[in-house]
């Protein structure tokens, strides 16, 4: 598992298809398995659960970005990998939970 969290200025939307646009363009493997939006008297919020196949590890990989904003402020990103190892009872290798947790990283810097 790898986790990245950062806050960014703009609108709401934007930053959203930001982040739709630099997973989705990242990977050709990379796909949309589905989100929630939730909205709020001054708040809002937008969870996504994206997937690719991952070279380095031979399997498939997730992440799970969230997006809040409370009155206009500042958006707050939170963005955890899961599944980049093969092995049973311990991580073995985490290079493509890291290698995809970049594609958002580098879009959004």
């Amino acid at each position: 598992m790898a986790k990245w969290e950062h806050t960014i200025n703009g609108s709401f939307e934007q930053v959203l298809a930001m982040v739709d646009s630099a997973v989705m363009g990242g990977s050709v493997t990379a796909e949309l398995e589905d989100g929630s939006n939730f909205y709020g008297k001054n708040s809002r919020c937008a969870v996504r659960v994206y997937e690719r196949y991952s070279y380095m590890g031979g399997n498939r990989v997730s992440m799970s970005v969230t997006l809040f904003q409370e009155d206009g402020g500042p958006v707050h990103i939170s963005a955890i990998t899961a599944g980049g190892s093969q092995a049973m009872f311990f991580k073995l290798n985490t290079f493509g939970e890291e290698a995809f947790l970049d594609t958002l990283r580098e879009a959004l810097l």
